[in-house]
């Protein structure tokens, strides 16, 4: 079989391997979908992995080919995505659920071989079964739903809020549609991109700021009336976008702390003492809530996308095949064009 495997920091490289056998407790997935996230670039091209060499991916889909021993037979044919934790299941925080939070945890694309591959054994643990309407992109684009699900829950909106999103790649504009289907009266999306703007535009986003042009601040201030949004999402990884995120949230609201840090994130002194008489709530979010009572997040976006209340494959800007991923990968790192979700494909 095919992966494309990360060989050193910087280098990734089509290779040929074995094929997989599923162990007690596992299935042999055939990959169908694997898309690229955003972490996935820096890991790729400046940070590396734990070891090499590594086949990066973590957000994909596939169809059961086989089973281990003692395996369910039935679960052969079905498409499903993949919850990419693999928990010890004893720690302190197993023992309640908390998966993403496990203190002895493996992960797929990290620190196991990912879905930038033709095959790979998968626990039946980490399965979430799609119908077969659905389609396997549709269904790689799970785990990036989840995390946008995962911060508009950790913010409780109330109905009508006002909501500010900074940062308009594929998970502030899901976060965006999650945060329309709890009933948000106004949501805004900001970013320094005029390509990723022009993308809001066309999905049909009214309330779009362009930050180079614009001052986001005031933006935001003049769509809430002077008050500021009820809920802002720093999404962009930046200490612009933080201190814009902490500018722009009204009085008494909340501040979620969303996208990976690119540097050192700093507040400027008159930028926190606007914040501290605010009274607001930072909180940060990580993951999503997995296999836990009462609610699934990864259960709850799956039936979402399911039953077509949330829309992702207009997200997918990018499919090839494994053959071209090495490729896919360049472009998202140089931005040689506009990108917004890149999918390695199988076709059927």
């Amino acid at each position: 079989m095919k992966v494309v495997a990360l060989t050193a920091i910087g280098h990734l490289e089509l290779q040929e391997r074995a094929i997989p056998i599923p162990a007690e407790g596992e299935v042999l997935l055939k990959i169908m979908a694997s898309g690229v996230c955003g972490s996935d670039i820096p890991r790729a091209y400046q940070t590396g992995t734990l070891g090499f060499p590594r086949v990066l991916g973590h957000e994909f889909a596939g169809r059961v080919e086989a089973v281990g021993p003692g395996g369910n037979p039935e679960l052969i044919g079905k498409r499903m995505a993949v919850f990419p934790i693999v928990p010890c299941k004893t720690c302190e925080f197993c023992q309640q659920h908390h998966y993403p939070r496990c203190l002895n945890y493996s992960s797929y694309g990290s620190r196991r071989d990912g879905g930038f591959s033709e095959y790979l054994t998968v626990p039946e643990f980490n399965l979430v079964e799609f119908p077969d309407h659905v389609s396997y992109t549709a269904a790689a684009m799970l785990e990036p739903a989840t995390i946008a699900l995962h911060v508009i829950r950790r913010a409780k909106p109330d109905l009508n809020d006002n909501i500010a999103i900074f940062g308009a790649g594929p998970i502030g504009l899901m976060a965006a549609r999650w945060a329309k289907l709890q009933g948000a009266q106004k949501v805004m999306l900001i970013d320094i991109d005029a390509k990723k703007i022009e993308f809001c535009r066309q999905l049909g986003f009214e309330h779009v700021c362009l930050a180079t042009e614009q001052d986001a601040v005031e933006w935001v201030l003049q769509n809430t009336g002077g008050f500021g949004a009820h809920i802002t999402i720093e999404g962009s990884g930046s200490r612009t976008g933080l201190a814009q995120a902490l500018l722009t949230c009204r009085v008494y609201g909340k501040v979620m702390l969303m996208g990976n840090p690119h540097d050192d994130m700093q507040i400027p002194r008159d930028v926190y003492d606007k914040a501290m008489r605010k009274e607001l709530i930072i909180a940060s979010v990580y993951n999503s809530v997995y296999k836990q009572m009462p609610h699934d997040e990864w259960v709850d976006a799956a039936n979402a996308i399911s039953r077509g209340k949330l829309q992702v494959n207009d997200l997918i800007s990018h499919q090839v095949e494994i053959d071209n991923v090495v490729d896919l990968f360049n472009t998202f790192h140089h931005r040689s064009e506009f990108t917004c979700k890149g999918m390695m494909i199988t076709r059927e």
